[in-house]
């Protein structure tokens, strides 16, 4: 057991995932130290600044800054007193969506040193099967002598309502492979009222990552069905509403038709699963027919406008919403992007708007013109394109959009807006799986 203080926690790894965890963690009762190599990132950090936009989490950090629970700092050697430590890094993953581990077990190599006898570490990343037996062995080849005890609790926020999701979760993943360690993450997370479920390193592993398959496949389900409904004059939100009613579906799952799943995250894992399978000889057929079906998906909105419009090139089409989904700031690995980058190749000049999108993420991008409010971005377009489920879109003054557009175009890809309401205002509406254009 560390000598370490019980109470003193450290997060390595802060941006979404740390940010919030570490936040959090203080607002629970912890004495929080939060490590990151990025010293922009961690001076904004202690000025109250978190790195992407979560409602709620700037004030959480502030709060607890200012009663000297929370602190941020580049210096790894501050864990040295920590009972236990929480890695939560925002695992990243190539444009194939494919994991990248590096920046994960170099923080382990260079917090190996530091760490007392008895440290617990906490991996809350997406890593796949059997990467916690790597670290820990990556650790003990940096620092032989060091006794440690290792738990795997996977993450499962969600961005735009992260806080809540920490704060009272469904349930609670603790993975270790043995009694004391599951005892001693049990007790710490004690301070959260939620089932806590018990089991070896890697089942809680493999339960992230059949989380997120589950996820994607109702996702590329939903998809699938709307596309069809598309074809056979019915509508999918209709459709998807009478299934969500049968207590064996019910209306947590994720049966929304619209874009195909983005940001990386249930991609990451569904590529994690096809290649445990492909290194063992084993077709996994329905992961692969998911992953196929979400990369068709966003080729949609390319495909409704040329239905439309016939000839594309010329046209200048206006973009509603830029994040990987409402409720964030990031850009990473966003919809919207793929969708901008198809547009452009076919010679449509982009304008855009995003309520929270992060300026420095915009400037990166040079394919399109960021407009300050969506009625700029409306103005002499030939047609609108929803991308972000953000609520402010259902509140426009669509009379005034009418008489602002070229034409009176909207194609819904996120089946956010009132489709009768456009309709009968005069405009050409299109959603995703709503039977046909008016």
């Amino acid at each position: 057991m560390s000598t370490a203080d019980d109470k003193k926690v450290g997060v390595i790894g802060i941006w979404h995932l740390g940010s919030v965890y570490s936040a959090c963690l203080a607002e629970l009762g912890y004495q929080v130290i939060g490590i990151d190599d990025d010293i922009d990132r961690v001076n904004n950090l202690n000025l109250g600044i978190p790195p992407v936009f979560e409602p709620g989490l700037k004030e959480l950090i502030l709060s607890n800054i200012e009663r000297r629970r929370l602190t941020y700092t580049t210096d790894i050697k501050t864990i040295e007193n920590c009972a236990h430590v929480m890695i939560t890094f925002d695992t990243p993953v190539d444009e194939n969506d494919d994991v990248d581990l590096s920046s994960i077990l170099d923080a382990c190599r260079k917090m190996s040193t530091n760490l007392n006898n008895g440290t617990m570490i906490i991996i809350s990343s997406q890593v796949p099967v059997g990467t916690c037996d790597y670290i820990k062995s990556t650790i003990k080849l940096v620092n032989s002598s060091i006794e440690l005890e290792i738990a795997y609790c996977p993450e499962n926020l969600r961005l735009g309502k992260a806080i809540d999701y920490f704060m009272k979760p469904d349930r609670i993943v603790i993975g270790a492979d043995n009694i004391e360690s599951l005892d001693r993450v049990e007790k710490f997370f004690n301070i959260i009222a939620a089932p806590k479920l018990r089991m070896d390193l890697r089942s809680a592993e493999m339960t992230k990552h059949a989380l997120n398959a589950f996820l994607a496949t109702s996702i590329s389900f939903a998809n699938e069905i709307a596309n069809l409904c598309d074809e056979a004059g019915a509508d999918a939100v209709s459709v998807i509403s009478a299934l969500k009613s049968d207590s064996r579906i019910g209306q947590g799952v994720p049966l929304h038709p619209g874009l195909a799943f983005s940001g990386g995250t249930l991609a990451r894992d569904l590529k994690i699963l096809a290649k445990l399978g492909n290194d063992n000889n084993y077709d996994t057929s329905l992961i692969n027919g998911v992953l196929e079906v979400n990369r068709r998906q966003n080729s949609l909105v390319i495909k409704k406008l040329r239905k439309i419009f016939g000839e594309l090139s010329g046209l200048t089409v206006g973009i509603l919403g830029l994040t990987y989904k409402a409720g964030t700031s990031t850009l990473r690995r966003s919809a919207s992007l793929e969708i901008i980058k198809e547009l452009t190749a076919n010679r449509i000049t982009i304008k855009a708007y995003d309520p929270k999108a992060d300026p420095e993420e915009v400037r990166l991008h040079k394919n399109f013109e960021f407009l300050p409010d969506p009625y700029t971005v409306a103005k002499d377009s030939d047609a609108l394109v929803i991308l972000t489920e953000w609520h402010e879109f259902t509140c426009l003054d669509f009379d005034l959009i009418k008489a602002i557009m070229k034409k009176p175009v909207v194609i819904d890809a996120k089946n956010l807006l009132d489709s009768q309401m456009l309709i009968q205002k005069g405009f050409i509406y299109s959603g995703i799986g709503r039977g046909k254009t008016s």
